[in-house]
């Protein structure tokens, strides 16, 4: 009997994935890794794990730095993609961040742009951290980058709709009773109709520290954004936590 992927094992493999969201700010990105450089320090002797790394953009950037980096995520479609970049300081594995996968290997841990909350229960995500903690050597340091729930959930925009490579795609979302931030997406494409869904639960601040607690892991800072500005709940952008174990 075939097994039913998450959905995020679903959308994340799907190639409209890739095409919806082809236009997300490359420049952005490559500033917040420049700026994570300069925070943490990183030397070419420290060992770097990219978890849940996508297509292996942030890994093979930070590689071209001159870094010792391992990327790993769900998708083996990505991971196919990410490989044909690999050198001798550039590794890609498909892994589920819930499952061990290394013991007191990595200097640091880097969760970004949102690549948490996608499970469907509390202890799920406090596994996925335990992992992340268990795969940094003593003193690490782990950075999840996540969005802020609060400006999210308080300023959704219902519906609207996009056209990439001729293709509509139809957004809508909402925030449900049980805490998650839902978004729907249908298209058509070659006479086919398409329906996926994200679901990211809206993860405060106070079970972020619970999971990190269990963990073992002590909290540094909460910055805001990607200049590393404090962390405002009603304001900032993004909510990211800097932990050591």
């Amino acid at each position: 009997m075939t097994a039913i992927k998450e959905w995020f094992g679903q959308w994340f493999d799907s190639p409209y994935y890739h095409i919806l969201y082809k236009h997300r700010d490359h420049d952005e990105a490559k500033e917040f890794i420049d700026n994570l450089v300069e925070y943490f320090h990183f030397s070419k002797d420290h060992k770097l794990l990219d978890l849940a790394c996508g297509k292996g953009r942030h890994s093979i950037y930070l590689n071209q730095k001159g870094f010792d980096v391992v990327g790993v995520d769900l998708s083996a479609q990505n991971i196919e993609h990410a490989r044909q970049y690999e050198n001798d300081r550039l590794h890609f594995f498909i892994q589920d961040m819930r499952h061990d996968f290394a013991e007191n290997e990595f200097d640091f841990v880097l969760n970004m742009f949102t690549s948490f909350g996608y499970f469907d229960s509390d202890e799920e995500n406090a596994q996925a951290i335990q992992v992340a903690a268990d795969a940094l050597k003593p003193d690490g340091k782990l950075l999840i980058d996540f969005l802020n729930p609060y400006k999210v959930v308080h300023n959704l925009v219902p519906s609207e709709e996009k056209t990439i490579e001729g293709i509509t795609f139809q957004i809508t979302k909402q925030f449900s009773e049980d805490g998650y931030i839902l978004k729907d997406i249908r298209f058509e494409d070659n006479g086919h109709k398409y329906h996926y869904q994200e679901k990211v639960k809206a993860i405060r601040r106070v079970e972020f520290l619970s999971y990190f607690k269990r963990a073992s892991l002590q909290l540094i800072e909460i910055f805001g954004d990607y200049h590393f500005n404090a962390y405002d709940p009603e304001h900032s952008e993004r909510m990211i936590f800097v932990v050591k174990k």
